[in-house]
């Protein structure tokens, strides 16, 4: 029988301190080599463990074998040169060095297949795959071979595409796409980048996810925010467009923030991971904090389409707090799962 309200996690969840320096943002590896590939395993394991433990639903990879939800991904990339650094503006709102586009950009082999295959092999549950998507991976370099933001698109469109069919051949469940980059840039979404996620989506039978978020609680984030007012309508310019693609499921922050819950509405028909936990702040919600976010959200969206969610991922995090954030979260879900079977 289908689990009524499944509950997810966005994305990332806090390393273990041997692998990497706790509560630090793409912080780098503690380990080399063997050790290293040995260390991301055991990782995973452990973050897998944690969220069986806490009754979670789908689960993930937690983003143990990676540093960064973008750049880890473009790494492995031919076309990109790391030591030819530029300084660029993300999403607007802060400078930071980047690597260089600098021929046409290809893949000569997969990325996280592997470290998929593993995750599968550890678990019966459905689990949930993140990738970077087109929008937010050229917001996230600097380019000097196609000089255009939407070509550089469409070419990650297609490699993002050939890493998907091969995800979802190693058993992947729930393929999701990062477009933090969709909160800012609207014309250039509604233009050309919800048709670019469509492409990288094209022949999955998989169930697909945009997660659009306001990010993780970093300064330069949470600055940002103070600056957007009472209201946080972005979610207002893409998702009539994001309504009308093949996408299957949408991820937004809802919990905490100023999104008007009534936008929700603008998307009604597709799943909707709700954003139940506020990842900016190290307070943990009670159950009834996250049942109310949902009951909100539930005047929007049809019980069978609402998938308890954190508002993004939780890598800046200490281990305790995101553990008692993870149980809020399956608390809070049960909590509405059983009103709406009572």
């Amino acid at each position: 029988m289908k689990t009524l309200l499944p509950t997810s996690t966005a994305g990332s969840l806090p390393k273990p301190s041997w692998l990497a320096e706790p509560e630090v943002l793409w912080s780098p590896w503690k380990l080399q080599n063997e050790a290293l590939t040995d260390g991301k395993q055991d990782a995973l394991r452990v973050s897998l463990h944690e969220q069986l433990q806490a009754g979670i639903d789908i689960v993930s990879d937690g983003e143990q074998t990676r540093q960064h939800f973008v750049t880890t991904f473009i790494e492995h990339l031919d076309g990109v040169d790391f030591e030819n650094r530029q300084t660029v503006r993300i999403r607007d709102r802060y400078d930071a060095s980047v690597p260089t586009v600098v021929s046409a950009v290809s893949r000569q082999k997969p990325v996280f297949v592997k470290d998929a295959e593993f995750l599968r092999q550890q678990t019966d549950r459905p689990i949930k795959w993140a990738l970077p998507g087109p929008m937010t991976m050229i917001d996230t370099l600097y380019d000097d071979h196609y000089k255009s933001r939407e070509k550089l698109a469409w070419e990650f469109a297609g490699i993002l595409n050939q890493e998907a069919r091969e995800l979802e051949a190693a058993g992947v469940d729930i393929i999701q796409f990062d477009e933090p980059a969709f909160n800012v840039f609207f014309d250039e979404v509604n233009d050309w980048g919800i048709a670019c996620l469509e492409r990288a989506i094209e022949g999955l039978n998989c169930e697909t996810v945009v997660h659009i978020c306001y990010g993780y609680g970093i300064k330069a984030n949470t600055d940002w925010k103070k600056t957007l007012g009472s209201e946080w309508r972005q979610y207002e310019e893409v998702f009539p467009r994001l309504q009308q693609s093949d996408i299957d499921i949408i991820s937004l922050e809802c919990h905490n923030s100023r999104v008007p819950v009534e936008l929700i509405e603008l998307i009604r028909g597709k799943k909707v991971m709700v954003g139940a936990i506020d990842v900016a702040t190290d307070r943990i919600e009670t159950p009834e904090e996250v049942a109310d976010t949902l009951r909100k959200a539930l005047e929007f969206v049809d019980a069978d389409k609402l998938y308890p969610c954190t508002n993004c991922g939780m890598a800046p995090l200490s281990r305790q707090v995101a553990r008692g954030k993870l149980n809020a979260l399956s608390a809070g879900a049960d909590i509405v799962r059983r009103e709406l079977l009572a």
